[in-house]
């Protein structure tokens, strides 16, 4: 999950989205998709409409974990392990082995998650505030991280030799969360390339990578039996200009000559996807593409999202409870799914349910942002929430876990100031709905586009005590400064007399949460308060009645 310039989805958004003919259809012979309401199409999608309890939800972890984590390089490095020259090139190199002799396949087993334990894990993420969780059932590294029917490559069968996702499902389910998975393997086909690649230069220059390694290759290794194929997926002509580090990221959604995946490939991951839906009930997916998987060339997306919406309706007496994200969608799109927006957030309200998927650090483990300080601040955390759910949003923060699956005593000081937050302030998040107008301050009033699929959210970070966020929850209006004013006095513009947004009638009461009841003076300049007394380091909330 990389920044990704998707200029290729900008086309293909704008693409008719009637009944088409796709160049790869998957089969469904494995895998058959279930019938009912939804059709695998963008007008039957369409219908979907948001279930109540996401708008009601607001906040939800993520653990971003697997055996990319082994290394603690941090994100893509099962692909950038294969990039001559990079950071995490030369530390694989150093102290794992040459990729040529030592590949991704062979750092599987070293992932031992021997610390990890998803009830303390999820009980914790309950206190703090999450309402729902996230797990990663496969990466960009192919490895499915449950007891995989399709991919031998799995959690079961090699690493932890556990059900990471029945583990985390249990564990969600027993403290209350909905469950949600993650599945990101769609684009290994693309994403493993540099594995066929072979050094350029050194006394390794010319011996190819293990990208293209077969299963009659393994005699007498420690993986013979198993295919790198079904792994690496790399028995294909490389994409163009595959040796441009960048050009992945221009062919994410498929053009730009991005090398198609093949029918089978493309089956398979849909096998997959299925199995999850079916064998664990997820109530959220989330993909890391553009729409949705392989859109436009293949119909294995929109059949996974039929078949999502129709299980669902089917387990919960025919009411539809399930919840798809997707990324850079056009206004129909949004009508079938979530949009999910990647580290950022519009600035506005947004009329559908939408998510801002975030981390505290880099979203797999790197112990270099745990050496610099590199975590976002429990205050950073806030600023982003509170805007994010006054614009109608919902906040899914990961929290990387090291291979070993705990967090380090950083993560843990920073979620449990903002747990501190959270249980004071939570009435002013949880079962919300927007304002009339989101926000107040320098940067609500300021132009800040998206990029692509996001990475806007440094902009917002940067919220000071003039800068106000609005929720609603019946008759009360809650407002939340992104930081404490130094001089303790908190100043709404948006309610001063005469102002269109103010509300009708006069403001009866003020609290501040955490204390109880302040003395305030409503005028032209707005309504004006004194806070009594500082009671965090990060954000102060006003409950108006």
């Amino acid at each position: 999950m990389k920044y990704k310039i998707l200029l290729a989805s900008l086309l293909s958004a704008v693409l008719p989205l009637s009944a088409q003919t796709y160049q790869v259809t998957v089969s469904e012979n494995d895998e058959p998709m279930m019938k009912g309401k939804f059709e695998p199409t963008w007008q039957s999608l369409e219908q979907y409409q948001v279930p109540e309890w996401f708008r009601n939800v607001k906040f939800g972890i993520w653990a971003h974990w697997g055996p990319q984590c082994v290394e603690g390089t941090g994100d893509w490095m099962a692909r950038s392990l294969y990039i001559e020259g990079s950071r995490e090139y030369k530390y694989h190199v150093e102290h794992y082995g040459h990729p040529s002799e030592v590949g991704f396949k062979d750092i599987i087993p070293l992932w031992k998650a021997e610390k990890w334990n998803p009830e303390k894990l999820v009980a914790f993420y309950k206190k703090i505030g999450a309402q729902y969780f996230f797990a990663l059932g496969n990466h960009h590294d192919n490895m499915d991280l449950w007891d995989s029917k399709y991919q031998p490559w799995n959690s079961v069968n090699m690493g932890p030799k556990r059900d990471i996702l029945a583990e985390w499902a249990k564990a969600a389910r027993k403290n209350g969360l909905y469950f949600g998975v993650s599945l990101h393997a769609d684009h290994a086909w693309t994403w493993y390339e540099p594995a066929q690649r072979h050094d350029t230069i050194g006394p390794k220059k010319g011996i190819p990578y293990d990208g293209k390694l077969t299963k009659e290759d393994g005699k007498g290794k420690w993986w013979e039996g198993y295919d790198p194929q079904d792994l690496y997926a790399q028995n294909h002509p490389l994409s163009k200009d595959s040796w441009n580090n960048n050009s992945i990221h221009s062919q994410w959604a498929w053009g730009n000559g991005a090398n198609l995946p093949s029918k089978e490939f493309c089956t398979n991951f849909y096998n997959r996807t299925l199995d999850v839906i079916n064998r664990y009930n997820p109530d959220l997916l989330y993909f890391d593409v553009t729409g949705v998987p392989f859109y436009p060339f293949s119909d294995a997306g929109l059949k996974i999202a039929a078949h999502f919406y129709n299980h669902s309706m089917a387990t919960h007496n025919g009411k539809l409870e399930a919840v798809m994200f997707g990324k850079i969608l056009n206004e129909q799109q949004k009508r079938a799914l979530v949009w999910d927006v990647e580290r950022g957030a519009p600035n506005e309200i947004i009329d559908r349910p939408w998510q801002s998927c975030s981390c505290i650090g880099g979203w797999h483990y790197n112990t270099s942002i745990y050496e610099n300080n590199g975590y976002k601040s429990a205050a950073n955390v806030v600023k982003l929430l509170a805007d994010i759910v006054s614009k109608n949003g919902n906040l899914l923060l990961s929290v990387p876990l090291r291979a070993d699956g705990t967090f380090d005593e950083k993560e843990e000081k920073i979620l449990n100031e903002f747990g501190d937050w959270m249980a004071i302030n939570k009435e002013s998040i949880y079962d919300t709905r927007p304002w009339v107008v989101f926000g107040e301050g320098p940067i609500a009033d300021s132009d800040i586009p998206l990029n692509a699929q996001g990475f806007n959210e440094g902009s917002y970070g940067k919220a000071g005590a003039d800068e106000i966020r609005f929720t609603t929850k019946g008759n009360t209006l809650y407002a939340i400064a992104l930081a404490w004013p130094a001089d303790g006095k908190v100043v709404v513009k948006s309610l001063a007399k005469g102002r269109k947004t103010a509300p009708c009638g006069n403001i009866n009461k003020v609290e501040l949460l955490g204390y109880g009841k302040v003395k305030f003076n409503v005028n032209d300049s707005g309504l004006e308060v004194n806070l009594p007394e500082k009671l965090n380091d990060i954000a102060p909330v006003l409950k108006i009645y």
